[in-house]
């Protein structure tokens, strides 16, 4: 409760020799207070909902060998996770490792993507994804989103199983620049 003490002692009377009344503070209880603030507390955490986690859609392909997107070899993009947030690229077929087997980060991969789709036929566009053993799973979800903030339709990527030999050239790679 609030409470207030307003007794002054005595008429208001002004002039010397007249000893000034000492006045008290007011003081205010806040148990009251704290009551409140825990009912309110209590009241939001019943009532609020809580976000719902959303997903990304992701359109996998059906086994089926009539139905098959038939691509030309210099359509297609291979992009390899490797580990440190590194990823390696390369265009068609793998044939000559010193020459074809480029590095990059997240931060320029988008670029290289969009010259990419912007220099191929829809028709023959295609971006290979592989995630090396080291490569974690936030990366893998980060070349998704890239894909999805570059507009390639669906079905003009897909996730893969590396190669014994593309996994050796990664860690040879990753060795050579001094990645850990």
């Amino acid at each position: 409760m609030a409470e207030m003490d307003t007794s002054s002692g005595g008429g208001h009377k002004k002039g010397p020799g007249v000893k000034k009344a000492k006045k008290l503070s007011t003081r205010v209880d806040l148990t009251p207070m704290v009551d409140l603030g825990f009912l309110l507390l209590t009241f939001f955490v019943f009532t609020t909902t809580m976000s719902h986690p959303t997903a990304m859609n992701m359109n996998e392909p059906k086994d089926d060998p009539d139905n098959q997107l038939k691509v030309k070899n210099s359509g297609v993009m291979t992009l390899l996770l490797g580990k440190a947030d590194q990823v390696y690229y390369y265009y068609g077929e793998l044939t000559d490792p010193n020459s074809q087997f480029k590095s990059s980060n997240f931060k320029d991969i988008r670029e290289l993507i969009n010259a990419k789709r912007a220099a191929t036929p829809i028709g023959d566009l295609m971006y290979i994804i592989k995630a090396d053993k080291e490569a974690t799973f936030k990366n893998a979800i980060n070349i998704l989103d890239e894909m999805t903030i570059s507009n390639v339709p669906p079905g003009h990527y897909a996730e893969v199983d590396m190669s014994d030999g593309e996994a050796k050239l990664i860690s040879l790679t990753e060795q050579a620049n001094g990645i850990k």
